[in-house]
């Protein structure tokens, strides 16, 4: 029995909404579950409906979606992954929503089959979503002056891990490329989380990049 990914629709536009759940409800293991029209809401809805991700409008009225991403991952024990849904890929708002944790984007034109593609790929947290363009917001902001990791201790191993995470390869990719077991990599992928504070590989990127421990031209 397939179980079904329970997700939020969170933008101010109703017919978004309307767009996003019935792309969303077309899949057998994809539901809507809830929809908010301002960042506000999103706490109460998801204390109610524990959805398994959230569809988050970067740009709102009254609570954006990086303050809502922010708030709702800071004080929520079993926090929803969060997928900033976004007019423009480049937008500084992307960065700063996936900074505080959301775990990717999608554009507001993406296809059905590119929406879906991401929800999927979020919840079951094994690559990134859409990493070259996370990478190069992450490469944008990057601080020069060499490897900032150090104090978080990553073994030889785990530093050669991230730097796969951060190519954008997944768990299988990265088993392949090291000759190791694909339990072993979700090992030292869990083990470089755990180290750098990060919530997920997005948020293990982003701190490689503004370390300097991963620079644009790698």
């Amino acid at each position: 029995m397939v179980s079904t990914i329970g997700v939020l629709l969170v933008d101010d536009e109703q017919l978004i909404r309307a767009g996003l759940r019935a792309i969303v409800d077309s899949e057998p293991d994809l539901a809507v579950v809830g929809e908010a029209a301002d960042g506000a809401e999103v706490p109460g809805l998801v204390a109610k409906l524990r959805p398994d991700v959230v569809l988050m409008d970067v740009r709102m009225a009254d609570v954006d979606g990086i303050t809502a991403t922010a708030h709702l991952l800071s004080a929520t024990e079993k926090p929803p992954k969060v997928i900033v849904v976004t007019t423009f890929e480049n937008d500084d708002y992307v960065y700063d929503a996936l900074r505080v944790g959301a775990s990717g984007f999608v554009l507001k034109r993406a296809r059905g089959e590119e929406i879906v593609g991401a929800i999927r790929t979020v919840h079951a947290g094994e690559s990134l979503l859409f990493p070259a363009a996370i990478r190069r917001l992450a490469a944008g902001n990057s601080q020069p002056g060499g490897d900032r990791l150090a104090r978080a201790n990553l073994t030889e191993r785990e530093r050669e891990v991230l730097r796969l995470v951060a190519s954008g390869l997944s768990n299988g990719e990265i088993a392949s490329a090291l000759f190791l077991g694909v339990q072993t990599v979700k090992t030292h992928v869990g083990n470089v989380l755990a180290k750098l504070g990060a919530r997920d590989r997005t948020q293990a990127v982003i701190r490689a990049y503004e370390s300097g421990f991963v620079t644009p031209a790698e």
